[in-house]
C-alpha cells in the first residue's frame, strides 16, 4: 500500500526521567515512584530539545513520572499532554520494588526461565506480556491517527514501549530484552507509522507501514 504524506504520523517516544528504584535497578510497574535530580535534569533537557524541533502535541502514561518528565516540554511548547491510561508501564508482580538479582537468588530456576524468555514465562503475578504489548500498539496508533501528519512527544516507560516496537516491528516479542535492552532515560526514539492503513489485526498488531527512524537519540 502507499503511503500519503498527510497520512503519516512521526511519534517521539521517550522513556520517563530517572527514578529512585530505577536507579538501583528495581522494577517499577504499576507503582507511583518520583524522579530523583536526575530524572528532572534529564525532563529539562527534553524540554530543551522539544523546544529546538518541531513537536505538534504531547501524550503520556498517566503515571507521575511520565507526567513529570513531559511537563518541561509543555511548559516551552505551550501544549497540555493528553494522558493515556494505556500508556501505563506492564504490572511487575512480585518484582514490583525488587530487582532482579534478588528474585534470582530465590528462585532461580524461574529466573533463567525469565532471562531466556520473559514473554514465556514472565515474573509470578505479573501482566501478560502479550497483552501489555497489544495495548501499547493500540494505544500508539490511535495516537497516530489522531495527529496524522503531525509529530508527537509520546513519554511513556521502558519495557512498554519495547513491547511495542517489537510488535510494530514484527520482531518476536520473546525477543524484547535482547534487541531492545533498554530505552535510557529521556532519549529520543524516533517512529513513522502510516495511519491511513486500516490493515490492523484485532490483537493490536498489523501491516501498517511502520519505519524506526531513529533509536535511543539524546536530547543532552
Amino acid at each position: 500500500m502507499s503511503t500519503s504524506p498527510g497520512s503519516t504520523s512521526t511519534l517521539l517516544l521517550a522513556r520517563h526521567g530517572q527514578t529512585v528504584w530505577h536507579a538501583e535497578n528495581r522494577y517499577a510497574g504499576v507503582s507511583d515512584v518520583a524522579l530523583t535530580d536526575e530524572g528532572r535534569a534529564q525532563a529539562e533537557a527534553l524540554g530543551h530539545w522539544s523546544a529546538a524541533h518541531r513537536v505538534d502535541a504531547v501524550w503520556t502514561s498517566t503515571v507521575s513520572r511520565a507526567a513529570a518528565t513531559a511537563e518541561p516540554a509543555c511548559r516551552a511548547l505551550g501544549l497540555t499532554a493528553t494522558r493515556e491510561p494505556a500508556l501505563r508501564e506492564c504490572d511487575f508482580g512480585i518484582l514490583e520494588g525488587r530487582t532482579l538479582a534478588e528474585f534470582e537468588a530465590e528462585n532461580p530456576a524461574r529466573a533463567k526461565a525469565f532471562r531466556a524468555d520473559p514473554v514465556a514465562y514472565p515474573f509470578p503475578e505479573a501482566e501478560d506480556p502479550r497483552t501489555a504489548a497489544a495495548r501499547g500498539v493500540r494505544a500508539l496508533r490511535r495516537i497516530a491517527t489522531a495527529h496524522q501528519g503531525e509529530r508527537v512527544l509520546v513519554v511513556a516507560h521502558n519495557t512498554l514501549l519495547r513491547l511495542a516496537l517489537c510488535s510494530l516491528l514484527s520482531i518476536p516479542l520473546g525477543e524484547y530484552r535482547r534487541v531492545f535492552p533498554h530505552l535510557r532515560n529521556a532519549a529520543i526514539t524516533e517512529l513513522r507509522i502510516d495511519a491511513g492503513d486500516k490493515s490492523d489485526r484485532s490483537d493490536g498488531s498489523g501491516d501498517r507501514t511502520v519505519a524506526l527512524l531513529s533509536l535511543n537519540v539524546p536530547c543532552a
